[in-house]
């Protein structure tokens, strides 16, 4: 379990740091390494939205143990 939320965690930090690249300097580096519409850069989009709404539900047991609750694993 740990592992999987370790993965879902860097492909969240990779689609982030994706997107403040767009969005501060206009350059896809996701598009620039695996090019442009490629099934690559589609595997890699899929990816990071799945691990995407993975995090979602893992902020679900992470907030209540912020408030003192055990985790829900």
């Amino acid at each position: 379990m740990q592992v999987l939320i370790g993965i879902a965690l860097i492909l969240v930090v990779i689609g982030a740091l994706n997107w403040g690249l767009v969005g501060f300097f206009s350059f896809n580096l996701v598009s620039a390494i695996f090019g442009e519409k490629s099934a690559a850069s589609r595997i890699i989009y899929a990816l990071v939205g799945i691990a995407g709404i993975y995090t979602i539900f893992l902020l679900g047991r992470v907030i209540p143990c912020a408030a003192g609750s055990p985790p829900a694993y």
